[in-house]
Parts: structure tokens; sequence; C-alpha cells
């Protein structure tokens, strides 16, 4: 059977140690931020262990039920549900204005990784949520804002998006849904929008749809769209609005949470933000939600990790080749042999490192908002940009190869459903499909994030990461030098793709994959080196010297990787864009 224990101790380190939050505590939001990590990760972690994780296995065994429109979770999930509402977990970051607790996003972070690790399937509906809210607290207007938000904050409505259609996935400008006015201010809303999550449940009063339509005589394109709040229950008289869950997806993995067809039939919405515009505003949700699915990936990495490890412990098999480790038994435990010690090595790296990413991307986004420095808040804001869509896509490949490295050190157990691997590789593996596939992100990297502002964005890391390497102290060198080797490659291949994007576009897109995987591999280099740096004063300790381990091993035996990744995405686009299908 699967296990799930909340990593504590390594929440405390990065949130008070490697983040160091009370340099922040004058920054409004911030000043009770550092006392707060303890008591916030250690009631999540109880939540999440004893609420969240014994439903996991349920929720893929029994799924969703679709029933003349009206979909039910599976057992157990709507009484979680009041319980997480009832813990405030679902206020942490909202508005004080509108119920909220004003917390950053940063405190938010440990609940949001620990909900993925221990349910993921759970973890939809409040995550969705999280991003409505802030799409409309940025972009509607103020009488929407009073109705909707403090509902969203309480938990007591939920929030999705809906974008996709039929024919229109990642190119929206294809999308046929459209609206017409209807009175003042209000609009109907007709057609339909597939791989709805969430789009029907029975946990909340009520669904708040942000719709992506077309208003009459919009422009073609992206540029006509707008963006719309077309809730299930009508506010203002509580009627039923008419949309409608029509179907329910069958799907490879996450059966836990609905993955809807939703039908417009003259629905009744409000505009947020302006006409044709609506790309933008819901831009605001997606790169939240890009944000969101990469902890998606990262709670499964830590939840295949911990269950590796604690199977490699007690799995008997072969002998350490340097002599019997348990003569007293009919053989040692598997975690003698280097195989084994390599995955668990790389899973761990890949879980507190991919930790690490997202608690600091967390907290650069509160900074863009709440620093009174503008200097400083625009650098967080680069920072955010440049590093959204490597997050989204690093820890959510992260998420498929750590339970996939599980299912191997648990071998044949690792393919029978009671051990749990096997759900863990069905329901990560969409994270790397879902808000944006990987591969988008990649092109959204090297096409929009490299080249902006004549490589503004680009500077945002860079130059940390090139002060980090000033550093001289002797025993940091066995850290600083393979990131700087691995640093070099990435400028190298910046500097290529900037070249390229002027003679030959394609040798760009075709490169896009393995530049962000290098790009991944160096910012995976510098948090495991900061936190080196860290754990070398306290080397003695458990803790510190397991992180000075999983360091060195990402030096040694991942950031390599570096070099034929540069190898590969500078050979040119021939060998790809002229083979013949």
């Amino acid at each position: 059977m699967p296990q799930y224990l909340a990593p504590q101790k390594d929440y405390e380190f990065l949130l008070t140690e490697y983040l160091n939050l009370a340099q922040y505590a004058d920054i409004f939001k911030f000043s009770a931020a550092a006392e707060l990590v303890v008591p916030i990760v250690e009631a999540g972690a109880k939540f999440c262990e004893q609420e969240l994780f014994p439903l996991h296995a349920v929720g893929d065994r029994q799924g969703c039920k679709l029933k003349d429109g009206v979909v039910n979770l599976p057992d157990g999930f709507v009484a979680a549900y009041k319980k997480y509402v009832e813990g405030g977990w679902s206020s942490i970051t909202a508005e004080e204005e509108f119920g909220g607790q004003g917390l950053p996003e940063v405190l938010n972070m440990p609940m949001t990784e620990m909900v993925c690790s221990a349910n993921l399937g759970f973890g939809l509906l409040p995550g969705l949520s999280h991003g409505a809210y802030h799409a409309i607290s940025l972009h509607a207007s103020d009488a929407l804002k009073k109705i909707y938000l403090p509902k969203i904050a309480s938990g007591e409505w939920s929030g999705v998006m809906c974008l996709t259609e039929p024919p229109a996935g990642t190119d929206l400008g294809l999308i046929t849904t459209y609206a017409t006015e209807d009175g003042a201010d209000k609009y109907k809303i007709f057609g339909t929008k597939i791989f709805i999550s969430c789009g029907e449940q029975d946990a909340t009063e009520n669904i708040i749809h942000l719709v992506l339509a077309r208003l009459p005589n919009a422009p073609k394109g992206v540029k006509g769209i707008s963006l719309f709040l077309v809730p299930k229950i009508i506010p203002e008289t509580g009627e039923r609005n008419a949309l409608i869950c029509s179907g329910l997806e069958e799907k490879m993995g996450l059966h836990a949470s609905p993955t809807c067809v939703m039908n417009y039939d003259g629905a009744t919405g409000w505009l947020i933000g302006e006409p044709h515009k609506g790309l933008k505003a819901m831009f605001t949700m997606m790169n939240s939600a890009r944000l969101y699915v990469g902890v998606q990936g990262l709670g499964i990495t830590e939840l295949a990790y911990q269950n590796a490890c604690h199977y490699a412990q007690e799995r008997l098999q072969g002998r350490s080749l340097r002599g019997a480790v348990r003569p007293e038994k009919s053989a040692d435990p598997i975690t003698v042999h280097a195989d084994i010690r390599y995955k668990l090595l790389t899973m761990r790296a890949l879980a507190q490192g991919g930790r690490a990413l997202a608690l600091e991307m967390a907290l650069k986004i509160d900074l863009a908002k709440d620093h009174a420095d503008a200097d400083i808040a625009e650098q967080a804001d680069d920072f955010v940009q440049l590093l959204t869509p490597i997050t989204k896509a690093f820890l959510t490949d992260s998420g498929f190869e750590a339970a996939n490295l599980a299912m191997q050190v648990l071998g044949g157990y690792g393919y029978i459903r009671e051990y749990g691997m096997e759900q863990l590789a069905r329901d990560v593996r969409i994270t790397q499909i879902y808000e944006g596939t990987n591969g988008i992100q990649a092109l959204d990297l090297v096409g929009r994030k490299l080249p902006f502002g004549f490589g503004k964005y680009l500077r945002s890391f860079f130059h940390p990461v090139q002060e980090f390497l000033q550093d001289e102290a002797p025993e940091m060198q066995e850290f600083i030098k393979p990131l700087r080797k691995q640093f070099e490659n990435l400028q190298k291949a910046s500097l290529w793709l900037g070249k390229q994007s002027l003679s030959n576009p394609e040798d760009v897109t075709a490169a896009a994959g393995e530049y962000t995987k290098l790009f991944s591999l160096v910012v995976l280099g510098w948090i495991w080196a900061r936190q080196a740096k860290i754990a070398l004063a306290r080397p003695e300790e458990e803790f510190y010297k397991q992180k000075l381990e999983t360091a060195r091993f990402v030096m040694n035996r991942m950031l390599p990787q570096g070099y034929g990744l540069l190898a590969g995405l500078t050979a040119g686009s021939n060998s790809i864009m002229k083979a013949n299908f």
C-alpha cells in the first residue's frame, strides 16, 4: 500500500533558510510570514495525510458519475472539500476586503504541493478556483468582484476556465463560441467547450465559468476574443443558468476529477475586462494555472520518491558488491545497488529542487505585487515571466519521470494497482499536456520570453546566476565549476538561437525542446548549489548531509547532460524539417 508523509522539514528549510522570508518582514503581507511557516505547514500536513491521502486510491477506482447533467464526485470527496474550506485553506491568499486572509502566495505553496501529493484528483477543484479568483480580481468590474470574490474565497463557490473547443486547442483563434448582447452589461453565450476540468461537480453551491467567446463583428483570430463570467447559478435570481455538462471524458488517469463537455445554450454572462481583450485577461488565470500544473508534477515527484525509497529500503534482493550489508538476512536491501541508488537520487534531486523552484516562483510573484521598490518588483516579475514555461515543463516532465522511475524501482509490484505507482504514472501524464503542452511551453520560451526587450527577461535570471558564480570559497568549487560550465553552455545556446532567429526561424523552433531542458538543468544546478552552500555550514547533521549528497549527485551525474543538449539543439533543423512522413 502506498504512503505519504508531508516533507515538513524541507519546507521549513527552504522558507526560513534558503529563501529567508524573515528578510522581507518590512514588506506588507510579509511581517508575520516567517512565524507562520511552521503552523501552516503542520496544519496542512495533518489535513493532507489524514483526510486527503486515504481518498487517493478511492477516487481512482470509483471515478466521477454523470446523471442528468449532475456530476457526483467519488465517495468522501465532498466531505473532504467541506473540511478543506472549514480549515480556511481556500482563503489564504485572497484579499481581506473579500473575506480572505491576505497572506502571500509563498505561504500557500506548501499546502498546494501537499494537496497534489496526497490527492491530485481532489486538488484540481481548489486549484482552478485560485486561478479564477485572481483573474476576476485583476480584470472584472468592482460590481462583479463584490458578488463573486467573497464566495470564491470562502470556498462556497468554485471557478473554472473554459477555453478549449473541438477544433480549437492551442490555436484559440479558431474558437466558435459566441456572445450576443442581452440588455445592459449582460450577454447570452452559445457554444460548446471541451476538456473543462471540474466544469460540473457536487462539492460547491455554484460554479463560475470563465468562458472565451466572440462578440458580433469581432476581429478574426485571437484579437477578437472576449472573456465572460458565466455562473452555473445566477446570484441575483437563484435560477439555474442555461449551461449543462453533457458528457464526461473517459481518461487514462485523474479519474477523481471530472473532465466535462460543457454546452452553453444562451447562458447569461457578464463581460470581464474590455471587448476583444479576453485572451489577455484569461492569461492571468492561465499563467497561474501553469505554475499550479507544475506543482501537480512536483507533488507526484515527491510521492513517487517517498514510496520508491520506502520499498527499496525494505525489499531484499541480491548482495552488495562490497560484501553483505545484512548478513543475518537472506539478501541485502536493493538500496545497495547502484542502479537503484541512481534512480532514488534522481527523484530526490527533482523533488527537492523542484520544491525550491516552486517556492521561489511564488515569492517572486509576491515581490512583484507588493514590493515598494519598483525596480525590485519589476525584476521579480521579469523572473516569473521567464521561468513560468520552464517551471511548468520541467516540473511536469520530472513528475512523469519520477513516476516511471518509481515503477521501475518496485519492479513487477510497480505495475500492480495495490502498490499505487501505476496510478501516479497515469495521473501525472496529463500535466505534460494541459494548460499548454510542454512543447508549447518551449515555443513560448524561445519565441516570446527569450527575445523580449532584447533579453530583458533573460537578464533577470542570468545576472543572479553570474553573481552567484563569483563565489571563490574553496569548499564551494565542487558546485561552482560544474554549474559554470553548463551556464556557459546555456549562454552559447541563447546566442545561437538569437542568431538563427534572423536567418532560419525553423532552427529556433526545432531547438526549443532541448533548449528548455538545458535551461531547466541550469536552474536545477543553481538551486542545488545554493542549497549546498547553506548545508556546508552544518554537514554533520543528517538533513544537511543529505542535501550535500544530493547536490553532488546533481553536479556529477545530471548537469553533464547539458553537453548533449547543446550539441543537439545547435545541429540545426534540417534533419527534422526535411524528413518525409
